[in-house]
């Protein structure tokens, strides 16, 4: 499995609370632009319009030996789900302080997919709290490993 990009903000800023695994609908040279690590999961985010599921503001930036036949960075993909998963999704997401973040982009063999969260967002103090759990953490593995 080889990891293209990852959303680390979304760690930051929200609680995880389930994973899923979709494939995502590519052009030729999205794939190639991804096999060369340009991608950019800062501001995206994930939608269910009817049956189907897309990711919007997701950028995969242009192929550089692409011409006239290059993608729009940043265009709607659409997300490869049974319709049972997009269901209980949405069923879940449309709860108040749910929204569904893509966490990571990675190559599975050949196929591209995305790992979807469902994630509820942090408040200021749990964002700080968090902070300081993790400062704490690298402190204990600090002297554990001068000890």
């Amino acid at each position: 499995m080889k990891i293209i990009t990852q959303n680390k903000k979304a760690f930051h800023e929200y609680f995880i609370e389930e994973r899923v695994e979709a494939g995502i609908m590519l052009k030729g040279t999205e794939v190639k632009s991804l096999r060369e690590g340009k991608a950019n999961l800062l501001d995206s985010y994930m939608i269910v319009k009817g049956s189907e599921a897309f990711l919007l503001n997701c950028h995969i930036s242009p192929y550089r030996h692409g011409n006239m036949m290059n993608h729009d960075p940043v265009r709607t993909r659409k997300l490869l789900l049974h319709k049972k998963e997009i269901a209980r999704l949405h069923g879940k997401a449309i709860q108040k302080g749910y929204s569904l973040i893509p966490l990571k982009i990675y190559f599975k063999g050949s196929h591209a997919k995305v790992e979807i969260g469902l994630a509820k967002g942090k408040k200021q103090y749990e964002k700080r709290e968090s902070l300081k759990k993790k400062e704490a953490d690298r402190e204990i593995e600090r002297a554990m490993k001068n000890r």
